[in-house]
């Protein structure tokens, strides 16, 4: 099926127009120019793997689902589809991901034979973004990342198989440039943004640049060293040594958080005694 939405020109004299607009802060006006431009992300870009080629659409349904058609060509490993709106983003258990036009970092990013488990998967794609947004940015397991205990990004994995070659697509949202008003009222006590968090303008070009570069150093490091991941997220995890309570197959187990297994998921000694690990892919966090 053919793709509805046509990506932006890679081409070198590729041109905006004017800035969005302005914003203000402490009185300061600001004028926000840092709509994503492949050509601009993939300057002096240093990777391996990720990012040899980029997409930036203006809107499309979901970056994941773009990059499920991509993944079809084996060629297209690491590439990487960014846009600027999504009409129909997703994470888990079919939540929905709100995104306004020009004030997030949404990508999806194709891994053809990747060989890494899905859980050791999630914990890389969380420490490198995690890596990539702030010194201050913390993990919650399993696809949340937090600043001042607020979430400002989500990942989102998904397995695709195409004439027996197994694909991961890797989707990733990042709130940049929100203001408190932009988030449902239900979301303002738990949902931030780096401008928010940071009380300045960000620039999502160079945080579009660090964040496929810290994919591909942890994606690598993943394959060679999965222990070095796990001492990182170790370090950035706001649950391990805490009581926390997940659900499983519907029903609730409460525990202390004492670590986190590469294959198996996230590891609690229950309060009704034994160890027992919870994989990603059927837990989630109790509210």
């Amino acid at each position: 099926r053919p793709l509805r939405h046509r990506p932006h020109s890679c081409r070198r004299n590729y041109s905006f127009g004017p800035g969005r607009g302005h914003r203000t802060r402490q009185g300061i006006t600001m004028t926000v120019t840092d709509r994503l431009d492949p050509d601009k992300i993939t300057e002096n870009l240093k990777t391996k793997r990720i990012g040899k080629k980029v997409l930036v659409y203006k809107s499309t349904a979901s970056t994941n689902n773009i990059a499920a058609e991509y993944a079809k060509n084996p060629e297209n490993d690491g590439l990487v589809v960014f846009a600027e709106k999504q009409l129909q983003g997703r994470g888990r258990r079919l939540n929905k991901w709100l995104s306004p036009a020009s004030q997030s970092i949404l990508c999806s990013i194709v891994l053809n034979d990747c060989p890494l488990a899905p859980d050791l998967l999630s914990l890389t794609a969380a420490v490198a973004t995690a890596e990539a947004i702030d010194s201050n940015a913390k993990i919650k397991w399993p696809n949340d990342i937090l600043i001042n205990n607020k979430k400002v990004a989500g990942i989102l994995l998904e397995s695709k198989t195409h004439k027996r070659c197994k694909t991961c697509i890797t989707g990733i949202g990042i709130n940049c440039h929100q203001k408190p008003h932009s988030f449902d009222p239900q979301l303002r006590q738990t949902a931030t943004s780096i401008d928010i968090e940071t009380n300045s303008i960000c620039d999502r070009i160079s945080i579009a640049k660090r964040l496929l570069t810290s994919l591909d150093y942890w994606f690598r490091i993943a394959e060679k060293n999965e222990k070095k991941v796990i001492n990182h997220w170790r370090k950035l995890s706001i649950q391990l040594g805490h009581r926390i309570t997940v659900v499983f197959n519907r029903r609730k187990f409460t525990g202390n958080c004492i670590g986190i297994d590469p294959q198996k998921g996230l590891i609690l000694q229950l309060e009704t005694g034994g160890i027992r690990m919870f994989d990603a892919a059927h837990t989630t966090i109790a509210k």
